[in-house]
């Protein structure tokens, strides 16, 4: 957090360093979160580029108040909602493309080992309902905590975190239980 802090502060004197280390340090799991959100790789990609080029407009103005990886995890969440509704529809497909998200900087036999839990686990977060998944995938991978995910979903805290747990429950029915490799 205090890394974060200096590197914003940083990026507000105009130093384009800071800006290519916040980018470094937060671009795979946002882009993560867009694939997720949004089910199509392509559009993710657009989704975190938009978000880093409207962080640099307002850097100068830019204060950080908390979390700056919730923050931007906010401003990914909030940019694929606005696409999904652009697309007019919710649907849940296969998220087929999300290995493609994953860090290239994962040694080849691990992604061996991991690609198809990978696949699995997208595909039974796409089965999800988007509320639920909105919720797991914010919580897990966007790193936000359940009373920010009950602000950007507009419902109470409880309803937040009864998403997140069905969510959860279904995945694991889903994948009959198992926790792979790669959850941990």
């Amino acid at each position: 957090m205090l890394e974060d802090r200096i590197l914003v502060s940083r990026l507000r004197r105009g130093r384009a360093k800071a800006l290519c280390c916040i980018y470094e340090k937060y671009r795979d799991d946002l882009l993560r979160l867009a694939v997720s959100l949004s089910n199509d790789t392509a559009a993710a990609e657009d989704i975190v580029h938009d978000v880093f080029a409207s962080f640099i407009q307002e850097s100068r103005q830019f204060r950080l108040t908390g979390s700056l990886k919730g923050y931007l995890a906010t401003c990914v969440a909030n940019r694929a909602r606005n696409a999904n509704r652009a697309r007019a529809t919710h649907r849940s497909a296969p998220l087929d493309e999300a290995a493609g998200a994953i860090s290239e900087s994962w040694r080849p036999d691990r992604w061996v080992v991991c690609s198809e839990e990978l696949h699995q686990v997208a595909s039974a977060l796409a089965l999800l309902p988007h509320e639920q998944r909105e919720a797991v995938t914010l919580h897990l991978q966007g790193g936000l905590r359940f009373r920010e995910i009950a602000e950007f979903q507009h419902v109470p805290m409880k309803t937040a975190l009864s998403r997140y747990h069905g969510g959860l429950r279904k995945l694991r029915a889903s994948l009959n239980g198992e926790v792979t490799e790669c959850d941990r």
